[in-house]
């Protein structure tokens, strides 16, 4: 069962199971995906720890702790101490750096249609590339397709 059935509590044998079935590969690329954006080979300035913790914050805006919860021991396992406070919306950080990835995930993740070329400016300002914006933009994207993904599909396995 992958991380989208357990977390949308998709019975085994429910009609639910059998549709997701038919949709193997769907689920098998968002897993991919999962990977991909969290574990990827190179991290480039994003580290492993940064991006669980990112994604947990995300999760916990979209008041999905069970998928948080996923992300918290991928921040577990990064061991970065550092960046486990970030798991939790309205942590403060000093880093500016650090602090501007933050509200960019933050903002992509609350209101999206706010983010403009003037954010992306102001990340490159304080020396994060275009590539890590790219990383960055990306782990909002497949994060916030998970929490919908995941409520869509508990909510068609609670119907009678």
């Amino acid at each position: 069962m992958t991380l989208i059935e357990t977390l949308a509590s998709v019975r085994p044998g429910s009609a639910l199971a059998e549709a997701m079935e038919k949709r193997a590969e769907i689920l098998r690329l968002s897993e991919a995906a999962h990977d991909a954006v969290l574990l990827p080979r190179d991290p480039g300035g994003l580290s492993y720890g940064l991006r669980a913790a990112l994604a947990a914050r995300m999760a916990r805006h979209n008041r999905n702790e069970a998928l948080a919860s996923h992300y918290d021991g991928l921040v577990e396992r990064a061991a970065e101490a550092f960046t486990a406070k970030l798991a939790q919306p309205g942590a403060n950080v000093r880093d500016e750096r650090i602090a501007a990835i933050v509200k960019h995930a933050d903002r992509l993740t609350i209101a999206p249609r706010e983010a403009t070329r003037g954010h992306i400016e102001e990340l490159r300002s304080l020396g994060i590339n275009d590539a890590d914006i790219v990383r960055l933009s990306e782990l909002a994207a497949f994060v916030n397709y998970q929490v919908r993904v995941i409520a869509g599909l508990a909510l068609i396995g609670a119907r009678p």
